[in-house]
């Protein structure tokens, strides 16, 4: 082959910019005339030129620009990482700081300031709580598995997988907030269960009493939700997250979040809504405790179960979803929903409780440290039974919107309380209660203290009196001239008769006989310490005096004329002692009238049911007696009664003082009466009352004035009484 022929090798620049689809340059190039070669050359230059020119114009510009941005990057860099470095090292310096005061994970674990008290029935059951329950230490560890996963699952879902802040978390309640029309900050926070925890430990402050108005004030400021306190909050939960292990954070966290009805610490709400332990509560279970977490009191189940349980469903549908119960297990908790246990459903005694924790040691009730126990005398069966009664009678005799309150009080002869309704409403708790607060004036119910008092001084329920058309003079107001609820008179009765129709002249006359001192020696000798009138208006119960001390004087004469104190308290010991700090056995204090005196005048208040006054409140196969009383325009009713086991007393009237409409004692309250202690009296056998029929009557009764004139040895004899009775 030829030179000419032979294939000439590809340029450099053919190489490194080939052309698609075509042969070389080069080759086309090399089949040219050999005149034409100088030409090609000569343009070749100038199209480079040109091209080249028109890149480095273009490349110039946007040269200026990108070695702006550069410029700018480099200085937003720089600035941006020195400042990240000197915030990081400030958090870094105040996560050491908080690091260093954390306390060991014990310390932390009961943060209440104040005690408990937890109250027992008769029998030893719990039937109500007060102060703050802890219940007692649990942990990650040991608490039911499915109570932890409620937790995590309701709270923080990536609890194990974060530092102690969430920023994912924190996004998503700012755009959750914004689509519901509030403040990025207000409603969702995104706080994890760390945040939480630290906001429970109130970032390390303790309480100091001397410091905050109330324990309520400083809670309050712990909750602050202020960016600046959210970034403390962080600061915080970093350092816990550094100090501490997951679980202790987590074990933490279930011993201090607050659950309702008093309840801190799972532990305790555990106990307090199910009545077991919070390592055996069940899916359903540990779902409703976890939904308490967002509002405890509102979600509380003892304030509505049904809210509490709807709640507990969404629960149950985030531990499905993200796979801590299976379909099945899901579907069991919801047809089968958690329940409260018998004493937390029944929330007996709320009215009973609160008198108890009011009249104990305040140091050992009301502003305990310590975790108490107390034992009271309250019967659940008779608690409900009153409760009951109340329900039943205003239900079915009571025209449906009135307004009228009544109270009951149960008790027996010696002063022990059993049950206790303060109002209509009876699951309550920090409630006015009308069988403890309320004074109010006893009516006719006074009575039998007056005529306790003729007896005491020798007179018998067979003598007699004058109910006639009386008056007195009444220095500064005039002549008082009181008259009978019928307003009719009639004639010469005897002292038994006139209690059993509750005439009201021979209760003055018998009062006047008797002397005003002595009628209020004898009735504060039974326990009605208010202030007693000073007038002859005693005898018809112008005093007030509340339905617990009424009741407790009506005991005392059921006794047999000993002093009674209504107690709730029968022992009250330390949680974990043996030994208990206080003991109660009886309410019985000192005699008042003698057993005689006491034994005939049970015998004429039970005429009063059995033919007067009181007959509403008579018991099939029972020996009752009792005192109706309705006070001036029937602003209050009054019935108190006793068999031979219990006393109980009844109020009805209106918290305004507004007369009750076609009320009377011996009417409605002598029915409710009946109501609760036919419940109370179930399956027990009638046992009679002690009560001694009089002897034949031997002398008549009259006022004062006309006995100076004709009645001298009768004096003699009164006053010889007096000398003995209370000395010289």
């Amino acid at each position: 082959m030829t030179e000419s022929n032979r294939r000439k090798p590809r340029l450099v620049a053919d190489k490194r910019y080939p052309s698609k689809g075509r042969k070389p340059a080069a080759t086309k190039r090399a089949a040219k005339p050999a005149g034409k070669k100088s030409a090609a050359r000569k343009t070749a230059p100038r199209k480079t030129a040109r091209k080249k020119t028109r890149r480095s114009s273009g490349g110039k510009g946007g040269g200026i620009f990108r070695r702006l941005f550069r410029w700018l990057w480099r200085l937003f860099w720089g600035v941006t990482w020195r400042i990240g470095a000197v915030a990081g090292l400030l958090l870094a310096l105040a996560v050491g700081v908080v690091y260093t005061s954390l306390p060991d994970v014990d310390a932390l674990l009961d943060g209440r300031a104040k005690g408990s008290v937890t109250l027992l029935d008769r029998d030893g059951k719990v039937f109500a709580w007060r102060g703050d329950q802890f219940g007692g230490v649990i942990t990650a560890d040991t608490v039911s598995p499915h109570l932890k996963n409620a937790v995590i699952a309701t709270e923080d879902k990536r609890f194990y997988r974060h530092f102690g802040v969430s920023p994912r978390g924190v996004a998503s309640a700012v755009r959750i907030n914004l689509s519901e029309g509030r403040g990025p900050l207000s409603g969702h926070g995104g706080s994890t269960i760390t945040q939480q925890t630290a906001k429970l430990l109130c970032l390390g402050v303790p309480y100091d009493p001397s410091a905050w108005e109330s324990e309520a004030a400083y809670e309050a400021d712990c909750r602050q939700g202020s960016l600046w306190r959210k970034a403390k909050e962080a600061v915080y939960a970093i350092a816990m997250e550094v100090k501490y292990s997951k679980d202790e954070i987590l074990t933490i966290y279930l011993n201090r979040a607050f659950l309702g009805a008093g309840a801190r610490g799972f532990e305790a709400a555990s106990q307090r809504y199910f009545g077991i332990s919070a390592a055996e509560v069940s899916p359903a279970e540990a779902a409703m405790l976890a939904g308490l977490l967002v509002a405890p009191s509102r979600y509380a189940p003892t304030n509505n179960l049904q809210r509490s349980q709807d709640r507990a469903r969404l629960v149950v549908g985030l531990m499905e979803a993200q796979g801590y119960l299976s379909s099945a297990q899901a579907s069991e908790a919801r047809s089968r929903p958690a329940q409260l246990s018998e004493a937390a459903a029944a929330r007996a005694g709320g009215y009973f409780a609160d008198w108890v924790m009011a009249s104990g040691p305040e140091f050992f009730t009301r502003n305990t440290t310590e975790d108490v126990v107390i034992r009271t005398t309250l019967d659940q069966r008779i608690q409900t039974s009153a409760e009951e009664a109340l329900k039943f009678i205003f239900q079915e005799k009571v025209r449906e919107g009135s307004k009228a309150q009544a109270a009951i009080v149960v008790m027996s002869a010696d002063g022990a309380v059993r049950g206790m309704v303060g109002g209509r409403k009876t699951r309550v708790s920090g409630a006015f209660n009308r069988a403890t607060q309320a004074l109010r004036q006893t009516g006719s119910s006074f009575k039998p203290f007056v005529y306790a008092t003729a007896l005491e001084l020798g007179y018998s329920p067979l003598d007699t009196v004058m109910d006639e058309p009386t008056c007195w003079d009444i220095a500064g107001s005039g002549q008082w001239c009181p008259k009978n609820y019928t307003h009719k008179f009639y004639g010469r009765v005897t002292l038994a008769d006139a209690l059993k129709n509750s005439l009201n002249i021979p209760a003055v006359k018998v009062a006047d006989i008797s002397g005003l001192d002595n009628v209020r020696t004898v009735a504060s000798g039974f326990g009605l310490s208010s202030d007693l009138a000073e007038g002859l208006a005693l005898a018809l119960g112008a005093s007030e005096s509340t339905l617990i001390e009424m009741t407790g004087a009506y005991a005392g004469i059921l006794n047999g004329g000993s002093a009674v104190e209504p107690y709730g308290l029968t022992e009250l010991k330390l949680l974990g002692e043996s030994d208990p700090v206080m003991v109660t056995t009886t309410g019985i204090g000192e005699r008042v009238i003698n057993d005689k005196a006491a034994k005939q005048l049970t015998w004429m208040m039970e005429r009063v049911v059995s033919e007067g006054t009181g007959g509403r409140a008579k018991l099939p196969g029972w020996q009752v007696a009792g005192k109706t009383g309705t006070t001036q325009a029937a602003r209050d009713a009054w019935f108190i009664g006793f068999t031979a086991d219990y006393v109980a007393g009844v109020w009805m009237g209106y918290d305004d003082n507004t007369p009750l409409s076609g009320v009377t004692g011996g009417g409605l309250p002598a029915e409710i009466w009946k109501e609760t202690m036919l419940r109370v009296t179930e399956g027990m056998t009638p046992t009679p009352l002690p009560m001694l029929e009089p002897d034949p009557p031997v002398r008549t009764a009259q006022p004062q004035q006309q006995r100076r004139k004709k009645q001298t040895g009768l004096d003699k004899a009164i006053n010889n009484l007096l000398n003995n009775i209370f000395g010289n």
